[in-house]
């Protein structure tokens, strides 16, 4: 007996809801804006080298996502992809976590050394899953419903998150788990985390794609005509440098727990604090971006996203000067910041892509956000060198140009 598209459409939802509070749990296990920033600054004082793992992790898949988008847009199926994308992210995990285990108080360097490398396989694992997710959304779920889906996905994350957050807090407090075993337990149930949420995409039924280009390019040719692309499209090539200068107020999220270590000397128990502070305000901005989407656009979330993340800097700043306590506020915000982009860039690129030539848009996309690669070391040098105060001006200074932009270059 067939099932009806009701009962196809819940079980889609379902399948994306349990990956997305599975997926919640573990990233809370190595939060890039609290847990992993503080075990840098464990292993070393040296601004640069985090700038520059921090550059790894968001960029190494950016150099490589236009190859898997050459490759994946003549595959008619990609969940392949996506599993083994999120089982080569679950081994990372299991690495971090050895390494950490046996070699953080031994020897500092052996452990950012192996993080190079797992970091790097994290990362680029993460890239090409990245593009069959998005792809397998994009053909499962219509554009009206794509929203609820971010929605429903990013609430039930949101909780999961929570829990997440509760766990770290439990782990990093005073006296319960010591240096380094914390982290080598955190990162073991990142690694469990992310292979219990793989398990839901076997029982999804995956449409076939539409394949245009049956006969194979070269992928010289591929690259070629990328520069074509964004002539043709100007709405995807303003995308793109939206997107790009957006990576400015990615560049100082990881920071931010850096400066408050730097600023009020405090424990490791303010990591699950401030975490917990994060998720709450990624629980809080659900509600707040859900009603953005339905009443307004994904352009509209995406430009109150940027205008947030313009502002933080400088509530950063003001709140320095009144403790480890009221700094927790932009922790509160910087949660509303990255679940804004969740729920704002991803539907607002499904909405000018094309759908047979979305693996090479997705590939393009990644490819060219190279800002996202050097912004993190750039920002890591810039406080090393300037300060916090001036970097956190000049990323304010940018994200405003940004919110220019999206007003009069993007279209809704």
């Amino acid at each position: 007996m067939k099932k009806s598209f009701s009962q196809r459409f819940n079980l889609s939802l379902f399948v994306f809801i349990w990956h997305g509070f599975f997926l919640s749990l573990t990233m809370s296990m190595i939060d890039f804006n609290t847990v992993f920033p503080a075990l840098i600054t464990e292993l070393t004082d040296n601004k640069i080298i985090f700038g520059v793992l921090y550059s790894i992790l968001l960029g190494a898949p950016l150099f490589f996502n236009a190859i898997f988008g050459y490759f994946m847009q003549y595959y008619q199926y990609k969940r392949k992809f996506l599993m083994l994308g999120i089982y080569l992210r679950s081994i990372s995990f299991l690495g971090m976590a050895l390494f950490t285990y046996y070699f953080a108080q031994r020897n500092p360097l052996v452990v950012i050394i192996s993080l190079f490398f797992w970091i790097f396989l994290f990362s680029i694992s993460g890239g090409f899953a990245g593009l069959a997710y998005t792809d397998i959304i994009g053909k499962i779920f219509k554009k009206e419903e794509r929203g609820k889906v971010y929605t429903y996905k990013q609430f039930f994350g949101s909780i999961a998150a929570l829990l997440g957050g509760l766990i770290i807090t439990k782990i990093f407090s005073p006296g319960y788990i010591e240096y380094p075993l914390n982290y080598t337990l955190s990162f073991s149930i990142g690694s469990a985390g992310l292979f219990i949420a793989a398990l839901a995409f076997w029982f999804i039924k995956e449409p076939q794609a539409k394949v245009t280009n049956q006969k194979k390019e070269p992928l010289k040719t591929f690259i070629k005509n990328i520069p074509v692309l964004l002539k043709k499209d100007e709405h995807f090539s303003n995308f793109i440098i939206v997107e790009n200068l957006s990576s400015f107020s990615l560049m100082i999220l990881p920071f931010y727990i850096v400066f408050a270590k730097d600023t009020f000397l405090i424990s490791e128990s303010y990591v699950g604090h401030y975490l917990l502070f994060q998720i709450i305000g990624t629980i809080f901005s659900n509600i707040f971006w859900g009603f953005i989407f339905n009443k307004y656009s994904s352009k509209t979330v995406v430009s109150t996203c940027i205008f947030l993340g313009a502002i933080i800097p400088i509530v950063a700043i003001v709140l320095s000067f009144f403790g480890p306590n009221l700094y927790s506020i932009v922790f509160f915000l910087v949660g509303f910041v990255i679940s804004g982009r969740r729920v704002g860039f991803d539907p607002y690129f499904l909405e000018i892509a094309p759908e047979e030539e979305r693996s090479i848009y997705l590939g393009v996309r990644g490819t060219l956000n190279f800002m996202t690669v050097i912004m993190p070391t750039i920002g890591g040098l810039f406080i090393q060198t300037m300060g916090y105060y001036t970097t956190f001006i000049i990323v304010t200074t940018v994200m405003l140009t940004d919110l220019y932009l999206i007003k009069h270059k993007m279209v809704s």
